[in-house]
C-alpha cells in the first residue's frame, strides 16, 4: 500500500530508536537522482561525519535532524520504504542511497518505482523545494477542528474527497484514508464541499484523527517485523471498511459497496450510509 500518514509515522517510530545517536560515516548514492536538494555532492558532504539528532514526521514527510541542526528530509511517495540494517544485510534491487552507519549498520532508502525524494534543508536555509513549507495543519494539531474546515472548505464547489488529499488544507491524508474517514462521517466522497452541513463538518474533524489513530495503532510492529516486510508490509490493511471493497457488502448495513472515479482516482464508499441527503445515491 502507499504510504500515508499512518505509515509514514510507523516508519518514524520504528527507525528512530535505531538511528538517534548513530555518526553517519559516509553516503552513497546508487541512484543521484533521487536526491532533490542541494545536488549529490552537497548532500553526501553535507551528512557524512553528522549525527543524527532524532526523526520526526510532517505530514508524510520523514525529517532526520541533524546534530549541525541540517535537516535530512524524505518523502516516500508510491513506493519507497527505509530500512536499517546490518552491514551484511542482502541488498535489495532497487537500494538507491545508503547512509553507512559508524560502528556497523546502514540506513537504505529503497523504491522500485523511484518516485521518492530526498533534500538536504540548512539550518537557516527557508525550504522552497520540499513542499513542507505548502503544508496545512496537522490532523492532531488543536487548530484543526470544524470550524477551520468550515471556513476554509464551506464555500467551495469542489469535491469533498478532493479537498481531503489537498495537502494545502490538511496534512498527511491520502486516497486510502479520505475513503475511510468518509465512510467514518457518513459523507459522500463526491459531495460538494459548500454542501456539507454544520453537523457534518462536526463529523468530519473528528473523523479524520480519530481514524489516522486507529491506522497508527494498527500499524504498531516491532523493528523485527518491520524488517521481516521488508518496510513494505503494514497491518492497518485488515480495518478498512471500504476502501477497495468494490462490491462487497458494506461492514455497517449490507449495501454493496460502490466504486466512482474522482480526479482520476477511485473513491469507493457505501451508497447507503454515505448517501446525499437530496439523492438517491
Amino acid at each position: 500500500m502507499m504510504p500515508e500518514l499512518p505509515e509514514v509515522e510507523t516508519v518514524k517510530r520504528i527507525l528512530e530508536p535505531q538511528l538517534t545517536g548513530r555518526r553517519i560515516r559516509s553516503v552513497t548514492l546508487h541512484r543521484p537522482e533521487v536526491v532533490a536538494h542541494p545536488g549529490t555532492e552537497a548532500f553526501q558532504k553535507g551528512t557524512s561525519g553528522r549525527m543524527i539528532a532524532g526523526l520526526g514526521r510532517r505530514g508524510k514527510f520523514i525529517q532526520i535532524f541533524l546534530d549541525c541542526e541540517d535537516t535530512v528530509i524524505l518523502h516516500l511517495r508510491m513506493t519507497g520504504c527505509l530500512l536499517a540494517v546490518s552491514d551484511d544485510y542482502p541488498e535489495a534491487k532497487h537500494t538507491h542511497v545508503r547512509f553507512l552507519l559508524e560502528g556497523g549498520g546502514e540506513l537504505r532508502f529503497i523504491d522500485p518505482r523511484r518516485f521518492g525524494r530526498l533534500w538536504l534543508k540548512g539550518k537557516d536555509e527557508e525550504d522552497t523545494f520540499s513542499g513542507i513549507g505548502a503544508l496545512g495543519p496537522e490532523p492532531f494539531d488543536p487548530a484543526f477542528n470544524a470550524a477551520y474546515l468550515q471556513a476554509v472548505l464551506g464555500g467551495r464547489q469542489r469535491k469533498i474527497k478532493e479537498c481531503l488529499l489537498d495537502q494545502r488544507i490538511v496534512a498527511g491524508i491520502g486516497n486510502i484514508y479520505a475513503d475511510e474517514i468518509l465512510f467514518a462521517s457518513g459523507i459522500r466522497p463526491d459531495r460538494p464541499a459548500a454542501a456539507l452541513t454544520q453537523e457534518e463538518w462536526g463529523r468530519l474533524a473528528a473523523a479524520v484523527p480519530a481514524l489516522l489513530l486507529q491506522g497508527i495503532e494498527a500499524d504498531t510492529m516491532t523493528p523485527e517485523e518491520y524488517l521481516a516486510g521488508k518496510g513494505e508490509k503494514y497491518r492497518s490493511v485488515p480495518f478498512f471498511q471500504v476502501y477497495g471493497r468494490e462490491g462487497e457488502s458494506c461492514p455497517r448495513c449490507g449495501c454493496l459497496i460502490r466504486r466512482v472515479m474522482l480526479a482520476g482516482r477511485s473513491s469507493c464508499y457505501c451508497p447507503c450510509c454515505q448517501a446525499s441527503p437530496s439523492s438517491n445515491a
